[in-house]
């Protein structure tokens, strides 16, 4: 069994980012994963309802990882939504690629471990290259 993942985004970036990150495992998703593309024209109290439903329907049991693009914003308060019901719930604010690589590759560990292997995954993966690293980096096979 694994945590299932939830990403709730603004437009299609959840829908890319998945894509990539699935690229980088080696071209499957690993775990039950779903997108929610919070868009102009959805309403609220429907994209509540929805991500309801998609928690649920990717809840195996261990619970979910919802992953949101921007804490503070509609899809970070849809997702705080879903806390409180009958699904184990952990939010992370402020997706990237590397915190989603890590959620994906870390799926089978129990929710709580998932959700701390992912937020050092993002936060580590933000870092100001400096040009020497710059250089090393195209330097290298």
């Amino acid at each position: 069994m694994s945590v299932g993942l939830l990403l709730i985004t603004h437009g299609h970036i959840g829908l890319e980012m998945l894509a990539s990150a699935t690229r980088i495992l080696g071209g499957r998703c690993p775990v039950a994963t779903r997108v929610l593309a919070v868009t102009d024209e959805t309403r609220r109290d429907q994209l509540q309802i929805e991500a309801q439903r998609l928690a649920g329907e990717i809840d195996g049991g261990e619970g979910v990882l919802v992953l949101a693009d921007l804490y503070g914003s509609t899809p970070a308060n849809i997702a705080c939504s879903l806390q409180g019901g009958a699904v184990p719930i952990q939010i992370i604010a402020g997706l990237n690629l590397p915190m989603l690589v890590r959620a994906l590759y870390y799926a089978s560990l129990p929710l709580a471990d998932v959700a701390l292997k992912a937020e050092s995954g993002g936060r580590d993966g933000v870092l100001i290259c400096a040009s020497q690293q710059c250089a090393a980096m195209q330097e290298a096979p």
